[in-house]
């Protein structure tokens, strides 16, 4: 059934809502409602709102927004380019978010607090990506660079490519993690022989593999530590 804006009572719009009792009182629809602002011919802000939230094959809900392309927000009738684009630019404000609210606990000895940063970031990615941190004498972080981005069962890593951008950053330690879509975080047998070229190789070049964390669906290996 169709919601019509215009017969709600007044403090139960999402605008309105939102400014009387706060956000936290939003529903996910009702929140997404308020960022989309209009709906279109016959259909309410709300119920394109129900849409998109209905619209991932993988997961329904705020997580299933990970998920959708702006190929697949503009398929919904009623989202045009600018609306995919915001709801693009929402799903990637709350990783962000979610990182940096973990960022100021970051410690580089600790790989539950490299997890915990990097957990809404990669955890929702469908293709494996291999991420490396930089670090200096001090394990002070430099930046991180996405090294690769491979298929959704593998990725392909260059220790050649890996050293070269270390250098870029006069790094003298790093980090390195990847995610696993499946949400398995056990260790292939590849995850494992790299790591141990990688180790090798940076010993011989004098960059330090502190680590290798493989990420899944809240959880985490550490390949060097456990």
């Amino acid at each position: 059934m169709k919601t019509r804006m215009k017969e709600m009572p007044k403090d139960q719009r999402p605008y309105e809502k939102c400014l009387r009792y706060g956000a936290a009182m939003l529903s996910d629809t009702e929140l997404l409602a308020v960022i989309l602002r209009t709906g279109s011919a016959g259909c309410s802000c709300l119920d394109l709102a129900s849409e998109v939230l209905k619209a991932s094959k993988l997961e329904e809900g705020l997580l299933g927004i990970h998920h959708l392309s702006l190929q697949d927000l503009q398929s919904i009738k009623g989202v045009g380019k600018v609306k995919a684009v915001q709801i693009k630019c929402i799903g990637e404000l709350s990783k962000r978010i979610a990182s940096e609210s973990t960022r100021q606990k970051l410690t580089f000895d600790n790989p539950d607090t490299i997890a915990d940063y990097y957990m809404e970031l990669l955890r929702h990615e469908e293709q494996e990506k291999i991420i490396c941190m930089m670090l200096d004498t001090k394990n002070h972080f430099l930046g991180d660079v996405v090294l690769t981005i491979g298929t959704v069962n593998s990725s392909l890593l260059s220790p050649r490519e890996l050293f070269l951008e270390a250098q870029k950053f006069h790094a003298v330690h790093i980090i390195l993690l990847h995610n696993h879509p499946s949400g398995d975080a056990t260790p292939s047998k590849e995850d494992i022989q790299i790591t141990a070229r990688i180790k090798r190789a940076g010993e011989l070049l004098g960059i330090t593999l502190l680590d290798h964390i493989v990420i899944g669906d809240h959880c985490y290996t550490s390949i060097l530590t456990s």
